[in-house]
């Protein structure tokens, strides 16, 4: 089950009623909520929150709440050219 199928079933949601407010069918709704390997698009995710009537940020949040970015050594001073100092 993937975070959207998650997100769905501990709010109780019907994908029928879903299908019908969206227009997002119901076997693609039933990919994006058991397939990892089906991507949702920004567009059916903001439709999904409306249908459900929740902020589309509270969904982003709740579906892609552990994304981080990378951590990325940067340069603090250069000393001479050709020598970087890096922050640790």
């Amino acid at each position: 089950m993937t975070n959207l199928g998650k997100y769905l079933f501990l709010k109780s949601a019907k994908k029928a009623a879903i299908s019908r407010r969206t227009g997002i069918s119901e076997a693609r709704l039933s990919l994006l909520s058991n397939d990892i390997t089906t991507i949702l698009t920004a567009e059916e995710s903001y439709l999904i929150a409306l249908s459900l009537d929740v902020d589309p940020g509270e969904l982003q949040n709740a579906l892609f709440g552990e994304v981080k970015l990378k951590a990325i050594d940067v340069p603090t001073k250069i000393d001479k050219p050709g020598k970087e100092t890096k922050k640790k």
